[in-house]
């Protein structure tokens, strides 16, 4: 199923959101559960603490030993206490002992009667509780596990306390034990600390912490799909004004065909991708133009080509067939016809050649050559069609120069470029052909003293079909073609043409090519 760009991109930010609302989300409360817990043990923790040095500094003060406080003995309800958990066994839950005798009873009143007076002790625990209002359940006992005094809100129920199995004591001979206990029907954390002077039983009601849990969990819940129905339509909001500039390239390029080449993609005011991508496909258009007005040129120059030999040859074969001729005038005519024939034949050979070679179609050897004994041979056989223009021609060949290529590409561009300097030239004129290595290339001038190229006219002698100034060099056979197969066979080669020219002084080619000192030579030397 094919799914627009816009949906896409929103659908995968909607993914990526919820997945990172859900890892937040269950961070988020994990960290505060950790957080309240934490704090809730500290707390615990130092409110046992802070008992037992109430403890610890008004025994040190009055010298006594624990006992239970007139002012908050409660009568109990006639209960069995509650059967601790099987996982409490190292704790024990108990109420202070019941009178069953009357002599324990009379002992019993004679103490509540001596307890009457306020104990420092309990005082002080009291005072200190006032100053923690918070609803905390605590219990103290004795050493021995008698309980001595309990917080009102315990209503004459117990907390845990040590049993008779030892819990691991720190250095000052202290022990502490963080457990979760529930008292009627009610869970509480607690911290049980025992000392040498008391047992301390510290707890506090879980509700608080799990009704915050729950607000947060339920906040999380309905904030989780506001938050993210919101942040989707923002997105498929912010998708769609991101990708309205494409939409605007492709009204544009929709709007641009063979016929308007010229026109360009309006660029964007703010330069992110959408702009780059405007620019390249800007350049893309410019390179297309530039191709439709080589392929029209190319196709008017080649018609124009040949369309001038093919006149010719039909003129010559129409005068031919209107009346009788001589063998001599037939063979005339026949010669003539055989000239156009090869002219045609010429251009229609290069055409392909250039045709191949822009498909991919021509492969390019690599084997080591000599150019120097290219060059030389060439030199050799374009004196002959120097001499009949009485041109003199000076070759200066630095011998040894190998270069990797393709010899016989290479020697119908040497050719080709000599017989335009040749045919270019001036009756009884100069051509100076020179070879020379400088570094790892080798440099090849080939220097005329003909009529020159105009300024405006060099930077196309190289495209096809053209011919600098054609009124003056009308009477000079050629298509055009020879100079474009040239750079393209020196640029297979890795290497380089440019020319210099003077109108009516000469002009001068300069070759370029990479020459390697360490070229392996198999058998082949120089001649």
């Amino acid at each position: 199923m094919k799914i627009s760009l816009r949906l896409r991109l929103t659908a995968w930010y909607s993914m990526i959101l919820a997945a990172t609302l859900a890892v937040l989300g269950v961070s988020a409360y994990w960290a505060v559960q950790s957080d309240l817990q934490q704090n809730l043990e500290q707390s615990l923790q130092r409110v046992a603490s802070a008992l037992d040095d109430v403890i610890r500094k008004k025994q040190s003060e009055t010298m006594r030993p624990l006992k239970p406080a007139a002012l908050r003995q409660k009568k109990r309800a006639k209960k069995e206490p509650e059967r601790p958990a099987d996982n409490f066994a190292f704790f024990r839950n108990t109420a202070p002992p019941r009178v069953k005798d009357s002599s324990r009873a009379d002992t019993n009143a004679a103490e509540s009667a001596q307890s009457d007076e306020p104990d420092e002790v309990w005082t002080a625990v009291y005072e200190h509780i006032l100053l923690n209002p918070k609803n905390y359940y605590i219990q103290i006992a004795d050493p021995q596990g008698r309980i001595v005094w309990q917080s009102d809100n315990l209503q004459g129920d117990s907390l845990l306390m040590f049993g008779q199995a030892v819990a691991q004591e720190d250095e000052n001979g202290a022990a502490r034990i963080i457990t979760r206990y529930t008292l009627r029907n009610q869970p509480l954390q607690m911290v049980l600390l025992r000392t040498r002077r008391a047992q301390i039983s510290v707890g506090y009601t879980v509700e608080e912490i799990e009704v915050t849990l729950s607000e947060l969990f339920f906040s999380l819940i309905v904030t989780f799909p506001v938050v993210l129905i919101i942040s989707t339509l923002g997105g498929w909001f912010l998708a769609r004004i991101s990708l309205r500039p494409v939409d605007d390239i492709i009204d544009g390029a929709e709007e641009i065909t063979a016929h308007n080449l010229s026109r360009r993609l309006p660029m964007p005011p703010a330069n992110d991708e959408i702009a780059r991508l405007t620019a390249t496909l800007n350049r893309m258009i410019e390179r297309l133009e530039r191709s439709f007005i080589q392929i029209r040129q190319f196709t008017s120059d080649a018609s124009h080509e040949l369309r001038t030999p093919l006149a010719i040859l039909m003129g010559e074969i129409e005068v031919a067939l209107r009346r009788e001729k001589t063998p001599a005038e037939y063979r005339e005519t026949l010669s003539s016809a055989l000239e156009e024939v090869a002219r045609l034949s010429k251009v229609v050979r290069n055409l392909l050649d250039i045709s191949r070679a822009e498909t991919g179609q021509v492969k390019i050897a690599a084997e080591p050559f000599s150019i120097s004994k290219l060059t030389s041979e060439i030199a050799e056989d374009i004196e002959v069609l120097a001499a009949e223009k009485n041109i003199s021609l000076n070759a200066e060949i630095e011998p040894n120069i190998w270069i990797t290529g393709d010899a016989a590409r290479m020697h119908q561009a040497l050719l080709n470029t000599l017989d335009n300097a040749v045919k270019y030239n001036r009756d009884g004129g100069n051509l100076r052909v020179t070879l020379r290595r400088e570094a790892e290339d080798c440099i090849i001038e080939i220097t005329d003293t003909g009529i020159g190229i105009p300024k405006e006219a060099l930077p196309h002698i190289f495209d096809r079909f053209f011919r600098a100034d054609k009124a003056r060099s009308q009477d000079i056979q050629g298509n055009g073609l020879g100079l474009a197969i040239v750079k393209w066979i020196i640029e297979q080669h890795k290497g380089s043409i440019y020319v210099v020219s003077e109108e009516g002084s000469g002009t001068t080619f300069t070759i370029k090519l990479k020459a390697p000192k360490n070229i392996t030579i198999s058998s082949v030397s120089d001649a």
